[in-house]
C-alpha cells in the first residue's frame, strides 16, 4: 500500500509499509475478525486539540511517525472491510492523542518484534501495538500508560485443563504464543521449573502469524495458547470450540518510545487529558475492555508483580 500522512482530524488512520501481522506486545489473540463484528463507533473525531498538553512537545513537533502491528483481530489493531483501513483499540488511541496534541501521524506497518528494536535508531518516532510494560524492557525502552491488559490462557473447549496458576502445570505440554512478545520472555524464563519439579518441559511455539497460532491449536499441534487476556477474551467470544482458561499475569501497556525521549510528557499528558475528559471511557467501552481501565498515565512505572 502507499505511504499515506494523515492528520490528527482525520476519521479513520490507515496503513502502509510491510509487514507480517502477528500477535501484539501483550498482544492480539489472532482470531480473524468478520469485517460486521468490528465496531465502527466513532469515538475520536471529536476531540479538541489542548494547549498545554501540546506545549509539552518539543518546539518545531507538527508530525511523528508511528509503528503498528496488524494483529488481525479486534481489540488489537484489525483491518475494516475495505482490507485498508487500520482500526482497534490502539488505533483509536493513538488518534485521539495526535488530536489532543495537535499533530500529523505517519503511519507505518511493521512485524510486533521489529518495531522496539527500531525505535532507537529513528525509523519510527513511537510505536502503539499493546507493548506491556516489563521491568526488561524499560532497560531500553521508554512507555507512557495507557491501559491495563496482561497475560492470559486459552485451550479447546474439549480439554480437561484447568486454571493455570504455576508454569509447573505446562510440564509436556507444547505452547503456542506470538514471537518477541511478553509471552515468549515469560514461558521462555520459567522453563527451567519442569526440570527442577523432575517433569518433563512444555515446549515453546512462536508463530510471527496470528492466525498460525490458533490453527496450531485447533489442529493439535499445540495444547494450549499464551495471550493478551483482552485478546484470548475475544477468541472465545468469536470462535467456537475455544474456552479461556484464566488471566495469569495483568501489565500495563504503553506507547513505545526509545530509551530517553523527550516526547513523554506531551503523550502522559494527553492520554490524561483523555481520561478527564470521557474520550477514554468511550474508547474502552467501544472495544469492551472496561476492565483495562487506568486512573492516570504513567511514564515508564516499574512491571506489575502478582
Amino acid at each position: 500500500m502507499p505511504f499515506v500522512a494523515i492528520t490528527s482530524a482525520a476519521l479513520l488512520l490507515t496503513a502502509c509499509g510491510s509487514g507480517s501481522g502477528g500477535p501484539g506486545g501483550t498482544d492480539a489473540s489472532g482470531v480473524a475478525a468478520k469485517a460486521d463484528e468490528v465496531p465502527t463507533t466513532d469515538v475520536v473525531s471529536a476531540v479538541r486539540k489542548d494547549d498545554a498538553a501540546a506545549k509539552l512537545l518539543p518546539a518545531g513537533t507538527t508530525s511523528l511517525t508511528v509503528a503498528v502491528s496488524v494483529g488481525g483481530t479486534p481489540p488489537g489493531t484489525t483491518y475494516l472491510a475495505d482490507g485498508t483501513t487500520l482500526t482497534g483499540q490502539d488505533v483509536d488511541f493513538t488518534k485521539a492523542v495526535a488530536r489532543v496534541l495537535g499533530i500529523k501521524l505517519k503511519v507505518e506497518q511493521a512485524s510486533f518484534e521489529a518495531i522496539l528494536p527500531a525505535l532507537d535508531s529513528g525509523k519510527y518516532d513511537f510505536g502503539a501495538s499493546n507493548f506491556g510494560v516489563t521491568d526488561e524492557r524499560r532497560k531500553t525502552i521508554d512507555f507512557v500508560t495507557y491501559v491495563n491488559d496482561g497475560q492470559g490462557f486459552a485451550t479447546r473447549e474439549d480439554s480437561d485443563l484447568p486454571k493455570i496458576t504455576d508454569l509447573r502445570q505446562l510440564c509436556g505440554l507444547n505452547v503456542a504464543t506470538g514471537a518477541g512478545t511478553t509471552f515468549e520472555a515469560t514461558l521462555e524464563a520459567g522453563k527451567h521449573v519442569c526440570a527442577d519439579a523432575g517433569k518433563k518441559a512444555y515446549r515453546v511455539q512462536t508463530y510471527a502469524e496470528s492466525s498460525a497460532i490458533w490453527s496450531s491449536l485447533q489442529q493439535g499441534r499445540s495444547d494450549i495458547v499464551m495471550s493478551t487476556i483482552n485478546g484470548l477474551r475475544y477468541a472465545v467470544a468469536h470462535q467456537q470450540g475455544l474456552k479461556f482458561l484464566n488471566e495469569y499475569h495483568r501489565l500495563d501497556v504503553g506507547f513505545a518510545f526509545k530509551k530517553g525521549t523527550d516526547l513523554a510528557p506531551a503523550f502522559q499528558a494527553a492520554v490524561n487529558r483523555l481520561l478527564s475528559d470521557g474520550t477514554y471511557d468511550r474508547i474502552l467501552k467501544k472495544w469492551g475492555t472496561t476492565g483495562s481501565a487506568i486512573e492516570e498515565s504513567r511514564v515508564n512505572p516499574p512491571e506489575l508483580k502478582d
